[in-house]
């Protein structure tokens, strides 16, 4: 749940309870995700207690991968990171909600964060879990975004070589701030960045897919294919329902 309106972090001694009822379903793959997942607890304890949680989670039978989604970059810790990197059972995989890479976008948006903080907690990450696969979501369009920040944003995206990326052309919400802020771009152009970004990032997947060939990998298994002797999985580099 997000801390801002009227949501707030539900308990850690609940979450755990519902982790450990889901563990005696049958559930393998626990994914933790909040709409500011990195700082959870900080309303309930005063502090961030999402490595304290995933130790926690790590220790219930039964379950064998431990996901993480939605973690804002700037919110990433060292305790975090150390967290991910010495149990076992969390998934080398971490989602990062960028949006863009250009610093006045990252302002309007609201983002906490510049384009050289994203590119130095990249490469952090990739420095200290040099398997960690790392997805993102970018946002094609936003109000006032010329042409200069749109091919910015393609260097940016061939330089980091996110394993997992995908692009949302700018939508206009009501009662929004951006949906009353100038220079709005035409939805043709939205598309045609979007695009653009897609073709890229396609080319980015294809070349880290080769490199896996020859690699050994535990697979989680989804079931079997129908009418053939074929079973669906995944690794740990695919979260269920966004992945490939």
């Amino acid at each position: 749940p997000k801390l801002r309106g009227n949501y707030r972090s539900v308990p850690m001694e609940e979450l755990l309870v519902e982790a450990e009822q889901l563990s005696k379903e049958g559930t393998k793959e626990l994914i933790v995700i909040a709409q500011e997942t990195t700082v959870y607890g900080v309303d309930l304890y005063g502090a961030k207690r999402l490595p304290k949680l995933l130790h926690e989670l790590c220790k219930i039978d039964g379950i064998e991968w431990v996901r993480l989604l939605y973690c804002y970059p700037e919110e990433i810790t060292e305790e975090l990171v150390q967290t991910i990197k010495t149990e076992k059972k969390i998934c080398h995989y971490l989602d990062l909600p960028i949006q863009h890479c250009n610093d006045d976008i990252l302002k309007r948006m609201g983002r906490k964060t510049t384009q050289v903080d994203l590119r130095e907690k990249i490469s952090m990450l990739r420095k200290e879990i040099p398997d960690i696969a790392l997805r993102t979501t970018l946002i094609s369009g936003f109000p006032g975004e010329r042409e200069e920040d749109h091919e910015g944003l393609m260097r940016f995206v061939d330089d980091c070589e996110f394993d997992r990326l995908g692009v949302f052309a700018y939508s206009a919400e009501e009662d929004t701030p951006a949906a009353a802020m100038p220079y709005q771009i035409p939805e043709e152009v939205q598309e045609d960045r979007r695009a653009e970004i897609m073709e890229l990032q396609q080319e980015i997947a294809f070349e880290k897919a080769e490199g896996m060939t020859r690699r050994e990998l535990t697979v989680m298994i989804e079931g079997k294919v129908a009418d053939e002797n074929v079973y669906e999985g995944r690794t740990y580099r695919d979260a269920p329902g966004i992945d490939g």
